[in-house]
């Protein structure tokens, strides 16, 4: 983002970086060992626990949080980690408000659910901080699987094959390992380079290399792994971005919000991230309340999340979307943009109110604007892929594609919800698959 006399109001440095440190510090800070016990012995450790029912990953929360109970966090983590190795980054960026908590019993009798997912960071973060990985790995196979994509689809199915005896190589077209992890997310959720010091930690079950900078189609073929390979993973994500297709779309300050996201994640100094005076987001995701609520976290004077339907049809949780409105985003609903105004710089963006069915009302909106984000969703570059479903790799429930030997998951694949959790579920599952396939 350049600051040209057409983008004055888009600067750096809005804030005072003390005021910037204080906006991106930690979300939900890590409990201390007595809010931990406090916080776990208000669990009922339910039979047939409804919370184990609700989680993508299949953790024995009664268990782990028993074991915070008894001090013993350490053996928490490991309960959390057998079922998820990702287990903390999700207690930081899982929508526990509408998984595990929601259904807490806790929850359903006083409106007020046990903290799982603070209670789940407090046991791993014991035990990364500890440097223990508590996993080893079996004796080697001579197998060998490539892993393409190094998000949390692929990192899980990288170490859960590892843990097998296989050797794993994982390529990734970014510079560094993590995914959406890494580069995705709000900096808010995930403070002091927790996605790396993550990866490096996982990595030290041996047996996997990583290999960044490959991607496929750039000297990286389908063919040429499964000759190489005895099996392929695929957890490529969705690398392509939708265009909003608006007249005026081209004009200088409109923005993927992925990337903007990306930019501050990986920003050494955040007085140096720019950001407009009247910022306008279009879409109603997580990305969306994420790049909304940064926007504002970086000083932007006003912002606006619009998106086209009701809110209650908003894809973002209603505790993301109160955070929004904490921090100041203004949302507003039931409107569809149409023409991006400006003379080489956006100054406008117009928006048509619309009824729930997206039909037109008549009416109609201009927000002023210096910035604009788009974040309505992201599509999958297809290429040479295996069958498609809709715009997702088609996949069975193990993973399996229709090209014998290659499985796919996460964002890229038509599994379940596009959630950190899931990814790292259906990559757990798939070299479950592959391991069974491989060892027959």
């Amino acid at each position: 983002m350049t600051n040209t006399p057409l983008s004055q109001g888009i600067v750096a440095s809005r804030l005072e970086k003390a005021r910037l440190a204080e906006n991106f510090s930690d979300l939900h800070p890590r409990l201390d060992d007595h809010e931990a016990l406090v916080a776990a012995d208000r669990c009922y450790f339910c039979h047939d626990a409804p919370c184990m029912t609700a989680c993508p990953t299949d953790i024995d929360i009664p268990l782990f949080i028993r074991q915070i109970s008894t001090g013993t966090p350490e053996a928490a983590a490991k309960t959390i980690f057998s079922q998820n190795i990702l287990g903390g980054m999700c207690a930081r960026v899982c929508p526990t408000e509408t998984l595990c908590e929601e259904v807490c019993v806790r929850e359903v009798a006083e409106g007020k659910p046990v903290e799982i997912g603070r209670l789940q960071r407090y046991a791993t973060d014991t035990l990364v901080d500890a440097g223990v990985h508590p996993f080893e790995r079996d004796a080697p196979t001579g197998k060998k699987v490539a892993v393409v994509g190094a998000g949390p689809a692929g990192l899980s199915a990288a170490h859960r094959l590892a843990s097998y005896g296989h050797d794993v190589t994982v390529y990734d077209a970014r510079a560094k390992a993590g995914g959406l992890n890494e580069f995705g997310i709000a900096a808010y959720k995930s403070v002091d380079g927790f996605a790396g010091c993550e990866v490096d930690w996982l990595l030290q079950i041996g047996g996997i290399s990583v290999e960044t900078g490959k991607a496929l189609g750039d000297g990286l073929t389908l063919a040429g792994l499964q000759a190489e390979f005895d099996a392929v993973f695929l957890g490529i994500g969705l690398g392509g971005v939708n265009a909003l297709g608006l007249e005026g779309e081209e004009k200088s300050g409109v923005l993927d919000a992925v990337d903007f996201i990306s930019e501050l994640r990986q920003a050494d100094d955040l007085s140096g991230v720019k950001i407009g005076r009247d910022v306008v987001v279009i879409g109603g995701g997580m990305t969306a309340v994420d790049a909304a609520v940064q926007a504002k976290l970086l000083g932007a004077l006003n912002v606006s999340l619009v998106y086209r339907r009701g809110r209650e049809r908003m894809n973002a949780s209603v505790f993301e979307q109160d955070l929004a409105a904490s921090k100041g985003v203004r949302i507003i609903t039931n409107a569809s943009p149409k023409v991006i105004h400006g003379n080489g710089a956006v100054r406008e963006i117009e928006f048509e109110y619309t009824a729930d069915d997206l039909s037109s009302t008549g009416q109609t909106i201009r927000i002023p604007a210096d910035q604009v984000f788009s974040a309505i969703g992201q599509t999958l570059q297809s290429d040479g892929l295996p069958q498609l479903e809709g715009r997702k790799i088609a996949v069975d429930g193990t993973g399996r594609t229709s090209v014998s030997g290659i499985w796919a998951g996460g964002d890229c694949a038509s599994g379940g919800d596009d959630l950190t959790v899931t990814a790292v579920a259906e990559g757990r599952d798939a070299a479950e698959d592959i391991h069974a396939v491989l060892m027959a």
